[in-house]
Order: structure tokens, then sequence, then C-alpha cells
């Protein structure tokens, strides 16, 4: 399969069971966690990438991620740092990951949501860093998703 714009992305997405949907979800966040120094949500999301985590393992690891996005969401200020707002991204993309079933409506996708709130953190991250990389985000998600479709 080849992926190149975001509906593409969604529809393959879209086709993945719910555990599917959380390993990949968590391996979009994971592939932009690098600067990002917070062992708590990199506990949560450790879960979050382990296929066989347990039902209360992945509950545990959701509150943490959920609220490490609460606690950060006002770094999203007119006047914000960049790493904290990048923190709270890769926080929102690893809880959406998480996502337990009981409050999944029917049109969530927690991988599609994962890649976006990635994809911001990313955007936070090369400007906090005043750096312009020349892979595009979203062909990296494209490259990540048909790397584990392929699996």
């Amino acid at each position: 399969m080849n992926i190149s714009n975001d509906q593409e992305l969604k529809n393959a997405l879209n086709n993945l069971p719910r555990e599917q949907q959380r390993l990949l979800g968590a391996r979009f966040t994971q592939s932009v966690c690098e600067q990002v120094d917070n062992p708590s949500l990199m506990s949560a999301l450790k879960v979050a990438l382990i296929s066989d985590s347990t039902d209360q393992e992945l509950k545990d690891a959701f509150k943490v991620a959920k609220s490490i996005a609460t606690k950060t969401y006002t770094a999203c200020g007119r006047d914000a740092d960049w790493g904290l707002q990048a923190e709270h991204f890769i926080a929102a993309a690893c809880a959406a990951a998480l996502t337990p079933d009981a409050l999944i409506t029917e049109n969530y996708n927690a991988a599609w949501k994962a890649a976006i709130q990635s994809r911001m953190a990313k955007n936070c991250l090369m400007i906090e860093s005043d750096s312009g990389e020349l892979e595009n985000e979203a062909d990296r998600k494209y490259r990540l998703t048909e790397k584990f479709l392929g699996e």
C-alpha cells in the first residue's frame, strides 16, 4: 500500500481494529517524543506500545497522559514555551492512542488523533529549535503507516 495524502492515511487508519489503532497511534507519538524529558509520559507511552498491556495498565497510562495533556494545555497561549507546548501535544497524542473503549464514539479513530497531535508536537519542536527539517512530518506518518500495515 502506498499512502500519499491525508485522505488515504485516514482511510487506512479507519480500517484498523481498535487495538491496531492504539499501537500505531503510540508509534506516531513515539516518533516525535525524542526531545521531551517527562518520565511519567514516557512510561505511559511504553504501556501504549506493548501489545499485551492489561486493561488496567492501559487505563492507568491513559489517566497519566490525559493529566499531562491537561496540565500543559495552558502552555498553548500567545507567549508559549514551545518545548512545553510540544509536550502537551505529545501527551495529547499518547492519550488519544490510549483512549478507553468506553470513551470512544462511533467516528473516533485513535491513530488519526495521535497522528495529528504528534504533527503539532513536531511543529512546536521545530519552532523551538529554529530548524526546518527536509522531511515532511505528514510523509513520515504515511511511511510509518505503510510499514505498520506491512508487518
